[in-house]
């Protein structure tokens, strides 16, 4: 035997972690830091910090293990994606991190089957962005009066884009202001998005049907490696 393979080989045995070959890897959701405690969680995921496309898919926690419930390709924001912590708004950017799902909207009624509650846009339904506003990052109907309309949403003036939509809890419980406003799940149009996560209205509406708050859904935002890896949240 050659000097040296002994060692070689024995040395290959303690790396640690290594798993078998032919072992199954573990579905994203075992590998991450953090789901939200809940047993459904939606993960977006996009291949780098500056990709303005990916997927989103929708998992299951079904005795203890994560099982994939459906998926879709994504859109996120025009200038990619950033730690929520450092965002800054009107960047154009998507918010990486672990977020909550408070509630649904839509110009169109909830689909069939929708148990999520769920707020139908009027032409008055705003959502506010000013920051020198009270109700910053929340919905205002009518607009108030300290919310200026050139800093909000006029949400009925989206169309097809909110046709349904999930408030991704993004700088939503403590509002920091010049963080950013109005981050969302909903239908994509035809590029990216200025900030929210799109996917397609069959999609959107399938998401909307599997959600279930009694088993507290969150939303992972991330890229497949770097410092913005979604296994890291």
């Amino acid at each position: 035997m050659r000097p040296g393979v002994v060692a070689l080989a024995s040395a290959s045995l303690l790396v640690v972690g290594a798993a078998p070959a032919g072992t199954p890897r573990p579905p994203l959701p075992a590998r991450m830091a953090d789901t939200g405690g809940g047993t459904q969680l939606i993960s977006a995921v996009a291949p780098g910090a500056g990709s303005t496309s990916g997927t989103v898919t929708w998992w299951d926690r079904v005795d203890g293990t994560w099982v994939k419930a459906g998926s879709a390709s994504a859109r996120f924001g025009a200038k990619g994606l950033v730690e929520g912590a450092r965002r800054r708004q009107s960047t154009n950017t998507t918010p990486t991190g672990l977020y909550g799902l408070p509630y649904a909207f839509g110009i169109e009624a909830a689909p069939r089957g929708t148990s999520y509650e769920y707020r139908r846009v009027g032409k008055d339904s705003w959502w506010c962005q000013d920051n020198d506003s009270r109700v910053y990052n929340r919905w205002s109907e009518p607009r108030a009066r300290d919310c200026r309309a050139a800093e909000s949403e006029h949400l009925v003036s989206y169309g097809a884009l909110y046709a349904h939509a999930l408030v991704i809890g993004f700088n939503y419980e403590r509002p920091v202001k010049g963080r950013g406003a109005g981050i969302f799940l909903h239908v994509k149009g035809r590029g990216a998005t200025a900030g929210c996560v799109s996917v397609s209205r069959d999609a959107m509406r399938r998401i909307l049907r599997w959600a279930d708050p009694g088993r507290k859904p969150h939303i992972a935002i991330g890229t497949a490696k770097g410092p913005t890896a979604i296994t890291r949240y």
